[in-house]
């Protein structure tokens, strides 16, 4: 009888600690998602770089991160671009070439519209009610996102129009009036002028540390619009990238192409808190879910990084 008292208890407790894994409550009321296209980790170990990083290096001090994130394979941009937004890795989703803009195989999961269930798919489903956008300036995200189930999505090829429009105008114009007008449940800003940079001058060129010194600034021009529209103190922040690069591409089976930074900044994260376990893109999204509080599809590999979680 004790012996079965006991097995019930242990049952009892995994289930528990399942539950705490899978919860369906949310961290924070909102999550914004910075993505920026071509973040290389050892840019981001060069401390000279974060001194002209002050917003995302507060952002890392004051809550949780890892610079070990790892890309699926090949380390290209819509590859890694869809696994962040539907959770499988390249076999499993089938995007197989640098601008993919449907799969060149049958995904695992279909939506219906030809593409696998991203996140914005998941968080329509089971929380309807939720205000969702995103915003991008390669027009290569869009194809990947689902955007039937999207409130507000953009693309606004910014950089590459008449001259004097500036990363400032693209994130004033676009991310700031959406978060001050629409307070969204979750926003995905992407950013795509690190990567352009890297192409035409070299992954750690001085022209490459410049813009993401720019890129930071407009991490704080976030900040302040989260600050500006009443929901800062419970609200998620996310900033990562989907493969690094060096010389003047990507793609390669090598670390510096294959790992970036992810950060998690905000309400319930933990401070000062460095990820020891390893962290695959595909966790990316499985932690966004997490901390939308959206239950993901079995097919997906990823799982949520709750060590970074208070």
């Amino acid at each position: 009888m004790k012996r079965s008292f006991r097995i019930a208890l242990l049952l009892l407790a995994a289930c528990s600690l399942l539950a705490s894994c899978s919860s369906t409550q949310p961290k924070a009321k909102h999550v914004i998602f910075i993505g920026v296209d071509g973040v290389s980790t050892p840019a981001f170990k060069d401390p000279a770089l974060l001194a002209r990083m002050p917003n995302v290096k507060m952002m890392m001090e004051q809550g949780s991160y890892t610079l070990g994130k790892r890309s699926v394979m090949p380390s290209s941009s819509a590859i890694n671009w869809a696994t962040i937004f539907n959770g499988l890795p390249t076999e499993q989703h089938g995007y197989g070439q640098w601008n993919s803009s449907r799969p060149e195989i049958p995904a695992v999961l279909d939506n219906g519209r030809g593409m696998p269930p991203t996140i914005y798919t998941l968080l329509r489903e089971q929380r309807p009610d939720a205000e969702t956008g995103c915003v991008y300036n390669w027009n290569g995200i869009g194809p990947l996102l689902d955007t039937v189930v999207i409130d507000y999505h953009l693309y606004d090829p910014g950089y590459h129009e008449p001259e004097g429009y500036s990363m400032e105008n693209y994130t004033q114009e676009r991310a700031v009036k959406y978060i001050l007008e629409k307070k969204p449940t979750f926003f995905t800003f992407y950013i795509g002028d690190v990567d352009e940079v890297g192409h035409r001058c070299g992954w750690e060129s001085p022209e490459y540390y410049d813009c993401l010194e720019e890129t930071d600034r407009m991490v704080g021009l976030i900040l302040q619009a989260a600050r500006d529209a009443g929901i800062y103190d419970n609200t998620i922040f996310v900033f990562s990238s989907d493969h690094g690069g060096s010389g003047k591409g990507h793609g390669k089976l090598e670390m510096a192409h294959l790992e970036t930074p992810f950060v998690l900044y905000g309400k319930n994260i933990r401070k000062g808190y460095v990820l020891e376990e390893p962290m695959m893109q595909y966790d990316l999204p499985a932690t966004l879910a997490y901390a939308l509080g959206v239950n993901i599809p079995k097919e997906w590999r990823g799982r949520p990084m709750v060590s970074m979680f208070k």
